[in-house]
């Protein structure tokens, strides 16, 4: 299936030559968990009849990541975007809410949707997240709140972003999409700020197809909205607040279950996974994989890479030309940041002066297939081409002009 490494640089697809994969590697290829235990779940909704509306496999996906995180509540919905909107408006959150500009646009739409003003801040280059001293210097009178977000899952610098929070009484938020089973301190993400939101999309490595959860210890935040995702109904034809329709449905539900049932496995996986690169990519100039603590939990579910030009004589933009040639799909996170997108880009055209780090890192990041459907002798091609690339980047500069 696989043809190894080419001899020169007129054998790379992009100049010609036959790709490396017959079939594409992706960055983020769904897992699936247990196909006939899935299938048996979704033989029981079909019998039951009862497809949405808080059915029993939504009651059991939300006690099961309460339980799995141990936190008091979770409310499931139908994605990771209304969840935030969800959170942001349960909590009265108006004006300016502080935000970094590199994290997926879904963050700064949820605040711009509801007409809140994201202030976007820079990040710390050695975390890839929100930095704390950054946060402070944003903060004005018409401030009412700070959106944290835990890239890669690697969690944000939970104490700082709460002492701030704490002393100019604003409300925190995290958008925890990268960050399902991941801990801080031995703790669950999750159990932080007033609440968190996880993202079950397709492509991280726990998924419901689409959906998401907002999680949280403060019953009162919870029960508001458990109203608000049902379009503020108590009780048959009984509205007691405003709302809307974030429902996750039965389907999703099972395929939640499905995965948490196979969670060890999909993580065990990533794991090895970025052991493998980590063992491969060693000694390339200029490649730099991002890592992970040990010592806490963590699901590895992406493969980061920092991509230093001066080193490797090749932008990064190049190589992931070359790679996509080559049927390897990878991508880049999160370009070209927040701030250089719209409307953003139109209402704030000047910062990026403030976002000198994100700026920065928008060029040099890379992120490479990984997850069940990766084995170890793919790991070892994608990494042997990845040095290949470098080896010869003058060549390939050259060539490409």
């Amino acid at each position: 299936m696989i043809k190894l490494v080419k001899p020169d640089i007129n054998n790379l697809a992009i100049f010609g030559g036959q790709p490396l994969f017959n079939e594409s590697l992706h960055v983020g290829r769904p897992n699936i968990g247990d196909r006939n235990l899935l299938n048996k779940r979704f033989n029981e909704i079909l019998d039951n009849k009862w497809l949405t509306n808080d059915g029993p496999f939504v009651q059991e996906f939300e006690r099961r990541i309460e339980k799995y995180l141990g936190i008091k509540h979770c409310i499931a919905v139908c994605n990771a975007t209304i969840g935030l909107e969800l959170t942001i408006r349960a909590l009265n959150l108006t004006g300016e809410v502080i935000v970094p500009s590199f994290t997926f646009i879904a963050t700064a739409h949820a605040l711009k949707w509801q007409e809140i003003n994201p202030v976007f801040c820079d990040i710390d280059p050695k975390t890839h997240n929100i930095d704390p001293e950054k946060v402070e210097d944003l903060i004005t009178p018409f401030t009412r709140g700070i959106v944290g977000v835990h890239v890669w899952g690697r969690p944000c610098a939970m104490e700082a972003l709460i002492d701030i929070a704490r002393k100019q009484q604003l409300k925190l938020v995290f958008d925890a999409a990268h960050a399902f089973g991941c801990s801080h301190n031995g703790t669950m993400i999750g159990n932080f700020g007033d609440a968190e939101v996880f993202s079950f999309h397709a492509t991280k490595f726990l998924n419901t197809f689409e959906g998401g959860a907002i999680v949280t210890n403060n019953n009162d935040l919870a029960a508001k909205i458990r109203l608000m995702k049902n379009f503020g109904f108590s009780g048959y034809d009984n509205v007691i607040h405003i709302g809307t329709n974030g429902k996750m449905n039965e389907f999703s539900a099972a395929m939640g279950l499905t995965g948490l049932d196979n969670i060890q496995q999909f993580i065990q996986k990533n794991y090895e996974n970025y052991h493998n690169y980590q063992n491969n990519l060693g000694g390339i100039p200029g490649i730099q994989l991002i890592k992970y603590n040990e010592v806490e939990k963590c699901n590895y579910q992406y493969i980061v890479l920092d991509i230093d030009e001066e080193l490797t004589h090749v932008s990064r933009d190049v190589i992931l030309e070359i790679l996509h040639k080559e049927n390897i799909l990878a991508r880049r996170y999160f370009f070209p940041g927040c701030h250089n997108m719209e409307p953003y880009k139109s209402l704030y055209p000047q910062a990026f002066k403030q976002l000198p780090e994100t700026e920065k890192l928008t060029k040099k990041v890379l992120i490479l297939p990984t997850g069940t459907s990766m084995n170890g002798k793919d790991i070892g091609s994608v990494c042997e081409l990845i040095g290949f690339i470098v080896k010869n980047g003058n060549q390939i500069k050259k060539k490409l002009q």
